[in-house]
């Protein structure tokens, strides 16, 4: 059996935009992806809403993914394949970050996991560095929502380079990369969370690269 560990915000807890609870576990992706994958994988959900990459949140706290990646590392030891998806949260205006200081506090997760030894053997899991999906904007009096307060254009702006920065990032680790934003996009409540529809794609996106990372057909 291999375990995989997916490590991300409210897109991968499955924060459902229409109503702000939460998809059910086949619907969120990882759910996806387990389902499609079958008994031989076991995948861990590890979502947390609001989570960066390496910044504490002044508002919400308990949000910093790096102050929270070791330990729970730790806890699901041993692991074959580290999933990181996060960003979105860092584009909020508050953080004052471009989209290379997010990417590169991608990179500093991506480093966190290679020296955790919390691989098979106390080795290096795979890691796959995913693109976090676009942020779609909404304006600050959009009905039912203070995303467009938290984010406004400028996350929109930063949201289109994750992409390229985050494959930069992931080349130059040695690391393996997917853009989530080739199968799902945000939502029109929100602009951040995704339907159902977008979750089974992203999820059915990740199974072929997981595939691929194991060098698996089926």
């Amino acid at each position: 059996m291999k375990d995989i560990l997916c490590y991300g915000d409210s897109n991968t807890w499955g924060y459902r935009p229409m109503d702000k609870q939460r998809y059910d576990v086949h619907t969120r992706w990882p759910g996806v992806l387990r389902d499609l994958l079958g008994a031989e994988y076991h995948v861990v959900e590890e979502g947390n809403n609001g989570r960066t990459p390496v910044w504490e949140d002044p508002v919400m706290e308990g949000k910093d993914g790096l102050a929270y990646l070791d330990p729970c590392l730790a806890s699901h030891y041993p692991l074959d394949l580290v999933i990181l998806m996060l960003g979105t949260n860092a584009a909020k205006g508050r953080f004052s970050c471009n989209a290379w200081d997010i990417a590169k506090g991608m990179e500093t997760l991506i480093k966190h996991v290679k020296k955790a030894e919390c691989g098979p053997d106390g080795g290096i899991p795979q890691i796959l560095l995913i693109a976090p999906p676009l942020v779609g904007f909404v304006p600050p009096d959009h009905p039912g929502t203070h995303a467009g307060l938290e984010f406004g254009m400028e996350a929109v702006e930063k949201s289109k380079l994750f992409a390229p920065y985050y494959r930069e990032i992931a080349e130059a680790n040695g690391v393996h990369f997917l853009d989530a934003a080739l199968y799902c996009e945000p939502s029109k409540e929100d602009g951040l969370h995704l339907y159902a529809d977008s979750h089974r794609r992203l999820g059915e996106a990740v199974y072929k690269k997981v595939l691929e990372i194991f060098g698996e057909k089926k």
